[in-house]
């Protein structure tokens, strides 16, 4: 059986992982098979404009003498018109990217999985118009905020922050026991306890982005550089809020099941001159969830630079040219990590 020789070439970390996992893609029509290369290649590095991905793709694919190629970028990609791509091909050279935070950041593995099936399939009998693939303008940028901040994997932000939580965790053990913070948390109303939850997380995210240098700045004052800029800045704040709230949410069940080990409501009742309830326990550890998480976001000043600027858009942008500083020259990106098709005995190299 004849085979066509396909090049999926991936973005390191998640977007090499699921390109790996399409080895085994294959025509339903009949036709020749796909004898698919996986090359890891942060081919996006420096430039979100898709012309120049798809110039570096070309020369990897004149390299590796590939009959057509597709690149999965974790990167948002825009035209020469500032406008967000899914997906760019150019049939006649057989070669496509795709964005993969467009795609929006639910089911990856299958949404990536059929897109790029669908773009293998269309080049194999290409015709001669290039295809591009925008998203709409509004709706279009939240699905991309949406994938962006997916892909930072917010929720790992809090094993990331272990000094953080030991911290916070040492504040609330503190002020749950503390008279003077049982005086503050009885004579709070409610829309106090809300402010005061939402000023600590505000807090907490600030001092992250400060503290960790999260803030990216326009590489010139262009209006595309200007607005990649608000895009990763937008991603970033998203990304701290969802995952100062996730320490929150776990200081919160922690604090309470503390104040039900520890606190007698009748002995805090006496204090404060006031019949008390358990139920009232769950305001005491509200109260002191917001307190702690002020002082985990003050404990976060002890993590490494690393730990925090890992879950963020810029930093991995940095680690790419970084990464292709060491490995040459852009124009021409050297493949690491090859993957080839089980039984087709061909390899990337």
């Amino acid at each position: 059986m004849a085979y066509m020789c396909v090049g999926l070439v991936a973005d390191p970390a998640a977007p090499t992982e699921i390109a790996r996992k399409m080895i085994d893609l294959s025509p339903v029509d009949g036709g020749d098979g796909w004898d698919i290369a996986v090359v890891s290649e942060p081919f996006t590095t420096g430039s979100e404009d898709v012309e120049t991905a798809v110039g570096r793709l070309q020369e990897l694919a004149r390299q590796r003498k590939w009959d057509l190629v597709v690149g999965l970028t974790e990167l948002p990609l825009h035209d020469a018109k500032g406008r967000h791509l899914l997906v760019e091909t150019d049939p006649e050279q057989r070669i496509a990217v795709l964005s993969l935070p467009a795609l929006g950041g639910f089911r990856m593995h299958a949404r990536a999985r059929r897109a790029v099936h669908s773009l293998v399939s269309g080049m194999a009998d290409p015709d001669t118009n290039e295809h591009r693939v925008t998203l709409p303008h509004l709706r279009g940028r939240w699905r991309l905020l949406r994938g962006m901040v997916l892909a930072n994997r917010p929720w790992l932000l809090v094993p990331r922050l272990k000094s953080a939580l030991v911290a916070a965790l040492a504040t609330g053990a503190v002020a749950t026991i503390n008279t003077s913070v049982w005086l503050v948390a009885g004579s709070l109303s409610r829309w106090r306890l809300v402010v005061a939850t939402i000023a600590s997380i505000a807090l907490a995210v600030a001092w992250l982005v400060i503290d960790g240098e999260l803030w990216d700045r326009p590489d010139d004052d262009s209006a595309r550089a200007r607005e990649r800029s608000r895009l990763y800045n937008a991603s970033t704040v998203v990304t701290m809020v969802a995952g100062v709230l996730t320490c929150y949410a776990a200081l919160y069940a922690v604090n309470l099941a503390w104040a039900y080990f520890v606190v007698d409501p009748y002995v805090m009742g006496r204090y404060l001159h006031a019949r008390q309830t358990y139920g009232d326990l769950f305001v005491l550890a509200w109260f002191v969830a917001s307190a702690a998480t002020v002082g985990g976001g003050l404990g976060s000043g002890l993590e490494t630079d690393e730990a925090i600027r890992g879950a963020t858009y810029s930093q991995r942008e940095q680690d790419r040219r970084n990464r292709l500083a060491r490995h040459g020259n852009p124009k021409h990106p050297t493949p690491d990590e090859p993957a080839k098709r089980p039984g087709s005995g061909r390899d990337a190299d």
